[in-house]
């Protein structure tokens, strides 16, 4: 470490006060919040109502509730999406688990940011197959 025998340019006292560092990522630091509205049964049938964010972070108390559910033997699931803002692959992770095992999902009145994510998941699943041709003629 190096420093200087000068002395500064301004006195201490004449020094304007620097402003606080803020480091800023570009993203939100916190995960954003996922809101159960709702959570009754119906027999073996778990009727969830969500809203709010639903990201990888946010889906962890979802996956608990859902994990729970499927321990005490609920076989049917019925989200009700209509609240939901945001939603990326956390909430695809939750609608790929559930099914396992033989249970049945039922996601209803789909928001527009999860029917935004549906396609684009099903866009993406239609693709696949091509890309991989694609990449097999390439290494050819």
């Amino acid at each position: 470490m190096s420093t200087s025998s000068t002395a500064p340019i301004l006195p201490a006292a004449l020094a304007p006060l620097a402003p606080p560092a803020v480091h800023d990522s570009g993203a939100d630091a916190a995960p954003g919040g996922i809101v159960v509205h709702s959570c009754t049964t119906l027999g073996a049938t778990l009727v969830v109502g969500l809203g709010g964010e639903i990201d990888h972070f946010s889906a962890a108390p979802l996956r608990a509730l859902l994990a729970s559910a499927a321990d005490d033997g609920y076989t049917g699931l019925v989200l009700d999406a209509s609240r939901v803002t945001f939603a990326d692959s956390g909430l695809l992770a939750v609608l790929e688990w559930w099914p396992r095992h033989g249970r049945r999902l039922r996601l209803v009145n789909r928001s527009r940011a999860v029917k935004r994510l549906l396609h684009a998941a099903a866009a993406a699943t239609q693709q696949q197959p091509r890309a991989v041709s694609l990449t097999t003629q390439a290494t050819s």
